[in-house]
């Protein structure tokens, strides 16, 4: 796990697995800590990581509903767990997936955990809408596509865009089960949008990035989806992100869309 400063009241941490992202923003005298890191050497490290850097999170948020992002309530059990309506309505839908899945990927890392995963009372988020921490203002905008549910949070205060499982320096457009290439294309003009607001963007899986970085790869990630609409098995990937785990990606997409 890493961690890198993006503002004086934020902090990025990256996972060594898939790097999926973990972002504290402090405001106020409170700290939101948004997603986590997997493993559990790594969650047992992040109170401690981030309590030496100033930040102590008083609230947990998770962008969307995959098993990945919602392993805050491991490293913190005493904070609620705040989530976009369409997430709420998701984990209510299909009780217990999230520990199901993570169970299943555990199993296949050889990771025990000392305890399992329990999201305790979890709130439900307007999306779109607003979210306060400390007297800053972090806007909540829809991203469906990777999967039905989620959001992305702009935090003005800050400069940060948190856009979940979009934008990836290191993963191909991924459309789950419940998402969908329409969806998927409607979020990325939704954060087209907010990425001249931006000074930091932090994908879901990946280093933190400059907003011209991740226009490059918003378009990158629009001409993926036309070809996948296309159904073309022999796509071709971004340069930074053709890699076998990626085709795989792509060959699940294709069966998935046609």
């Amino acid at each position: 796990m890493r961690a890198v400063s993006v503002h004086r009241d934020a902090i990025v941490v990256t996972s060594l697995l898939w790097q999926t992202t973990a972002t504290a923003l402090r405001a106020g005298g409170e700290t939101m800590l948004i997603d986590s890191p997997y493993f559990p050497d790594e969650l047992e490290l992040l109170p401690t990581l981030l309590k030496e850097s100033g930040f102590s999170p008083t609230a947990l948020v998770a962008t969307h509903g995959d098993f990945d992002h919602v392993l805050g309530r491991l490293a913190f059990p005493e904070l609620s767990l705040g989530v976009p309506d369409t997430t709420a309505e998701r984990l209510q839908g299909h009780p217990g997936e999230a520990q199901r899945e993570l169970r299943a990927e555990d199993a296949g890392h050889y990771v025990q955990r000392p305890r399992p995963l329990s999201l305790g009372q979890v709130q439900s988020l307007p999306v779109p809408g607003k979210l306060e921490v400390g007297g800053a203002e972090l806007e909540l905008h829809p991203a469906e596509g990777h999967t039905a549910d989620g959001m992305a949070i702009f935090s003005p205060e800050h400069g940060v865009l948190i856009c979940g499982d979009y934008l990836s320096p290191v993963e191909v457009p991924m459309i789950s089960q419940g998402g969908s290439v329409t969806g998927y294309r409607e979020t990325l003009i939704r954060l087209a949008g907010l990425l001249g607001r931006s000074e930091t963007v932090v994908p879901g899986h990946g280093s933190p990035l400059t907003p011209e970085v991740a226009r490059s790869i918003l378009e990158e990630d629009v001409a993926y989806l036309g070809a996948l609409e296309r159904g073309d098995e022999r796509a071709k990937l971004p340069k930074r992100r053709d890699t076998s785990a990626q085709r795989r990606i792509h060959a699940a997409n294709v069966a998935r869309v046609t």
